[in-house]
């Protein structure tokens, strides 16, 4: 797989700080690579006016890019459109061009709906739990209460940022004619949840450095989980090892970076990525 750049080479990237350690360059050049176009992915590590960064980004005729922390709000504004899950998230992490600027997305969301679904993990009619509640949390959320999951617990330490979540989840709720019922709890009263079997989301930061505990460590609450899906990356998470100790199912964040980026890759460029080359895509990822 050689890539050649030459003048009619489309460019797409990375905004965020920092950003130099991106697996994304990794998806999206090996996805180009396979199907023969010629693009090229790279990061752009903005450290200063990020409406300026996007602005002069679209002047300079760059194809489509991905947003990452800590830009993902601010963003917003530099744009000429935004997708309508994107608005109630919040967050933007995928900006696609049109002829009058950028349309904002958010393929965390749907990315994160794809690698559930294609762990066969049903929602619809379940109870699912969120730990944490910030950015990731929120647009989880979204996605339980899109997929009809008859409950969702949001427990975070700063109960008032759950609530916050729980409330906006109601409304979208009530706009769209859903089901579910949102309850927002502190991190430490896990024990008024009362189901045997829940879908349980990880969504704070707790993990991401080997020595991490997980933030509730009651074995009890463990028992009770049928499947649990750890945002971060990383494999063998404490949140994962005490799931899987009970006997329940665990997933790392790897298939919701990848299923983000192919969902993006698919917006530029109007496409559905082959599912081999998808495979190709995971293979790269647990390579690297």
């Amino acid at each position: 797989m050689h890539m050649v750049v030459d003048g009619n080479t489309k460019v797409l990237g990375i905004i965020g700080n920092p950003v130099r350690h991106t697996k994304s360059p990794a998806i999206h050049n090996y996805i180009s690579g396979e199907l023969n176009k010629n693009m090229i992915y790279v990061p752009f590590e903005v450290t200063g006016d990020v409406k300026a960064a996007v602005l002069g980004a679209y002047e300079l005729g760059i194809h489509g890019m991905n947003v990452t922390v800590p830009y993902k709000t601010d963003v917003i504004e530099s744009l000429c459109d935004i997708d309508d899950m994107a608005k109630r998230i919040g967050a933007v992490n995928t900006l696609v061009r049109t002829d009058k600027g950028y349309k904002g997305y958010n393929t965390d969301m749907l990315g994160l709906e794809r690698a559930v679904f294609s762990e066969g993990i049903e929602l619809n009619g379940k109870v699912t739990v969120l730990l944490g509640a910030g950015g990731a949390a929120r647009a989880v959320a979204f996605m339980c209460a899109r997929n009809n999951a008859s409950k969702l617990y949001i427990l975070n330490r700063t109960i008032s940022k759950a609530e916050e979540i729980a409330c906006d989840i109601k409304k979208f709720v009530n706009e769209e004619g859903l089901n579910t019922q949102v309850t927002a709890l502190a991190m430490d009263e896990y024990e008024k949840i009362d189901a045997e079997e829940l879908i349980c989301f990880q969504c704070t930061k707790v993990g991401l450095s080997e020595d991490d505990g997980a933030v509730i460590e009651d074995k009890n609450f463990y028992n009770k989980i049928t499947h649990g899906v750890d945002l971060i990356y990383r494999e063998g998470t404490k949140f994962a090892v005490l799931t899987r100790e009970a006997g329940g199912k665990a997933y790392t964040g790897l298939k919701m970076l990848m299923y983000q980026g192919i969902i993006a890759y698919e917006l530029w460029n109007d496409l559905k990525v082959p599912d081999e080359v998808v495979a190709g895509v995971e293979k790269v990822l647990n390579e690297g």
